[in-house]
């Protein structure tokens, strides 16, 4: 199972590497990178691992920003591997900000279907800060279930 880990980060880099990019200062990858991993098992004694990442590359002029995700799957038997499938790409999500400036930003996801979870797969949280002044925007997208996602941001009041 380490080396499965070990191919799904490599996996992972190397999708986030691949994005095109105008100006490699304006692109940031964001800190918060987890990975998941699960098993299966199938019928004739075979053994299938599943392990899945996402990271989030955010463009720090524009807050525009990219989810990115890579999967790999390892189907083998007692004796040998018998079946490995990766996929991943990174999808373009809307700018947080209307306006450019010099943005940080971090991302997180919720954790894998469980029993907490009554939206399905759940969804993840964006955080965004304008550096040169005192402005924060944090965003939640959360799984509707119904075919689309649901997403609000939120400006940030200091007191």
């Amino acid at each position: 199972m380490n080396h499965v880990v070990r191919i799904c980060l490599g996996v992972a880099l190397l999708c986030v590497t691949l994005v095109p990019v105008a100006q490699a200062d304006e692109f940031k990858l964001s800190n918060n990178q987890r990975i998941s991993c699960s098993r299966g098992l199938s019928p004739g004694k075979l053994n299938t691992a599943t392990c899945k990442s996402y990271a989030y590359l955010f463009n720090v002029r524009t807050s525009e920003y990219f989810r990115c995700q890579v999967s790999l799957a390892l189907t083998r038997d007692n004796k040998e591997v018998i079946n490995v499938q990766t996929d991943g790409g990174c999808a373009r999500k809307p700018r947080i900000f209307d306006t450019d400036s010099n943005y940080a930003f971090d991302a997180t996801e919720t954790e894998p279907p469980n029993t907490n979870s009554f939206f399905g797969p759940g969804g993840y949280a964006v955080w965004a800060s304008d550096t040169t002044a005192q402005k924060v925007r944090g965003c939640i997208t959360i799984t509707s279930g119904l075919g689309s996602d649901i997403s609000k941001c939120l400006d940030m009041t200091f007191q």
